[in-house]
């Protein structure tokens, strides 16, 4: 049975949606459900388009990871909004639970990170290489437990799993994610939310600022923890 399909805005150029964690963006085989063709059928189910509907995929979240989603209703949104994301001009700002006590509680971390597709993960690399590619992040500490920090990370560069490989590398694997030495299991895909993006609109070039509120379960379990 398909999920239902959260929407959080939409106009004629665009369509943002809260991304629930344990379903994959696209890129799975031809009847196998993902975000993107929930999306599309429900384009075409709610204006009754008998034949294909364009969408094109802008921003993509790792199976896992739970948050907002935007995706481009025409060719032009989606090439203006790609050229946006290239350019570093989207604002990508995350939430997080990582075990251990975090130090310091601010920071930015800036690391060199490498591809291995055989056991598809990232790695960090000691010195930058031809094959290496720059990543930087900032974290902010919000609250804790005795085990755990809940930070919201602002992505300065877009990197595979940078999030989840840096945090990890610098001792603070996010929570659920075994991936990245994570040792605690989290209720649902890994603790990692995609909680606000702020773009620029592709067609009116105002600042269009789209928020996915925390997974209810989210506060349930710090308080627990």
């Amino acid at each position: 049975m398909s999920q239902a399909l959260e929407i959080v805005f939409e106009d004629n150029h665009l369509l943002a949606v809260i991304k629930p964690a344990g379903i994959a963006t696209m890129g799975l085989p031809e009847g196998e459900e993902t975000l993107f063709t929930l999306a599309k059928d429900d384009l075409k189910r709610r204006y009754n388009k008998p034949g294909n509907v364009y969408l094109g995929v802008v921003s993509r979240l790792d199976f896992q990871v739970s948050g907002i989603i935007v995706f481009a209703k025409t060719s032009k949104a989606a090439a203006r909004l790609n050229e946006q994301f290239r350019n570093r001009d989207a604002e990508k700002t995350y939430h997080a639970i990582v075990e251990g006590i975090i130090h310091p509680k601010n920071a930015t971390l800036t690391d060199h990170l490498c591809e291995d597709p055989r056991h598809r993960k990232m790695w960090v690399t000691a010195k930058p290489n031809a094959d290496s590619k720059e990543a930087m992040l900032s974290y902010r500490f919000i609250d804790g437990t005795k085990r755990y920090s809940f930070l919201e990370v602002t992505l300065e560069t877009g990197r595979k799993h940078q999030i989840r490989l840096q945090l990890a590398h610098h001792g603070y694997p996010i929570l659920g994610d075994r991936k990245y030495g994570a040792r605690d299991a989290f209720p649902h895909g890994i603790a990692l939310h995609a909680g606000c993006l702020v773009i620029e609109h592709p067609v009116t070039r105002q600042p269009l600022e789209l928020r996915a509120p925390l997974p209810d379960f989210w506060k349930k379990f710090l308080e627990k923890s």
